[in-house]
């Protein structure tokens, strides 16, 4: 078995909650697009209704290996045409719940992986 130790030098989500992350001890309160090569993208959206398939376009252009998307406090899926863009790249697109998301980052981020999250953040009712 051949061993390999976790990388350190990329932006890692340290904390999260309803209706924010903290990236790298940063609060973010909007929904974002954080990468494991260091961006940190604004991400027009506040609801899962907002979503539009310009948005999933938008993560198709980002050159990443993986593709995570948050979508808020529960896993919801967008629709199948929407992902052309990036289905068309050859790139598969995780979906599951912001906090399910922002673990997922973090372990891909540490183990190399250029890997990209676009995370919804959802205002509470």
């Amino acid at each position: 078995m051949k061993l390999h130790a976790d990388r350190f030098d990329v932006q890692t989500i340290s904390g999260y909650g309803p209706g924010w992350v903290s990236i790298d001890k940063e609060e973010f309160r909007k929904s974002v697009i954080i990468s494991s090569k260091g961006e940190r993208i604004e991400w027009n959206c506040e609801r899962f209704e907002d979503l539009t398939p310009e948005h999933f376009a938008q993560l198709a252009d980002l050159g990443a290996e993986v593709v995570i998307f948050g979508s808020g406090q529960k896993n919801r899926f967008p629709p199948p045409a929407w992902l052309a863009p990036l289905m068309a790249k050859r790139l598969g697109l995780e979906s599951m719940n912001t906090q399910a998301a922002c673990r997922t980052y973090n372990i891909l981020a540490g183990e190399g992986r250029h890997v990209i999250a676009a995370l919804l953040l959802e205002k509470e009712a």
